[in-house]
């Protein structure tokens, strides 16, 4: 018999996927909710116990969580980088984690793990750590909406809530059908028409759900630790994904005044045909952007390991290729 049980958000994406996968390995008894018109595909490969039910929905979140549950992971979102969509978002991120908070409270729950994400330090320009100001706050949506998710969380523990934060950078790995995964086919077919200028820093997926299982034990409650990891620009991505390909990929360079300008252009078009751009007011400030951070105290108190830009991108390309997002004949055999 498992001898932890955890139940975890989000377990139909990207983290969430491989932190399920990686818990699973680890004997742990999990419980996961989903959304009913989510894809359980990949979920259901995992003795997984499955539950229906909605973050925003509290009812259905009391009915799905185990009483006194070992652990809670928190790592369902609204990543969404478009006004469009900022009531949802806020519903999400917001009431949503506020809806887990009190019913992890009411269920005892014995450890909260918010994965959060470094868009809660906004855009600083100088690199930062667990001591820099949340400029996300009172920011574009989705860091304003993380920012106010983390205050959710403080609220928690406030009135008892055994809860740490993990704030990942940007995530590249399997499992990722809408983030980097968009970026490497574009790259790999040769459709971007500007490289972003911008550089950040980039988390193994591996890594990240790692960090999430140490954290259980030695994270300590109400500390936030960024996971971080190596340091890249656009261009260095775009390159690698061309190596690790086998083919060759653009290599013009956009302007951050330009992709700014047409990030503003492209939202307000956006508002009146009611459709996401390919490029927003949001987006185009983060990919002009350094967004630098440390994660030295995760290493210390999480024994995170960060893994190099080749290792996560393969993983990834690898997994693309299994699912047929990107044709075999395309990679370097």
């Amino acid at each position: 018999m498992p001898d932890k049980t955890a139940f975890v958000t989000g377990g139909t994406g990207f983290v969430g996927l491989n932190l399920v996968e990686q818990l699973t390995q680890s004997g742990w008894d999990v419980v996961a909710l989903h959304r009913a018109r989510s894809r359980l595909t990949h979920l259901q490969n995992y003795p997984v116990r499955l539950v229906e039910g909605e973050i925003e929905d509290k009812a259905s979140l009391e009915r799905a969580m185990p009483e006194d549950v070992d652990a809670v992971f928190h790592v369902a979102g609204d990543v969404s980088l478009w006004s469009g969509h900022k009531h949802r978002q806020w519903r999400t991120n917001v009431e949503g984690t506020s809806n887990m908070v009190a019913t992890a409270l009411a269920k005892r729950c014995k450890k909260f793990v918010h994965t959060s994400s470094t868009a809660v330090y906004g855009t600083p320009a100088k690199p930062f750590d667990e001591t820099s100001p949340k400029l996300g706050k009172g920011s574009f949506n989705y860091q304003n909406s993380k920012a106010v998710a983390e205050e959710q969380v403080s609220k928690g523990i406030d009135q008892g809530l055994d809860a740490v934060f993990l704030n990942p950078a940007n995530v590249i790995g399997r499992y990722d059908w809408g983030t980097w995964s968009q970026l490497i086919r574009l790259a790999a077919n040769r459709k971007l028409f500007r490289i972003p200028p911008g550089r950040a820093c980039y988390a193994d997926v591996g890594a990240v759900v790692r960090a999430q299982l140490v954290a259980v034990e030695k994270g300590r409650t109400g500390e936030n630790y960024i996971l971080g990891g190596t340091e890249a620009s656009y261009v260095d991505i775009v390159r690698m994904v061309g190596q690790l390909l086998g083919q060759p990929t653009i290599t013009a360079v956009g302007r951050p005044l330009v992709l700014r300008l047409a990030g503003r252009i492209a939202e307000r078009i956006s508002m009146i045909t009611g459709k996401e751009p390919m490029i927003s007011a949001e987006s185009a400030s983060i990919v002009t952007a350094n967004i630098i951070c440390r994660s030295d105290k995760a290493a210390r108190e999480l024994d995170y390991q960060p893994a190099s830009l080749e290792t996560m991108l393969k993983d990834c390309i690898d997994w693309m290729v299994a699912e047929d997002l990107i044709q075999p004949r395309t990679v370097r055999r």
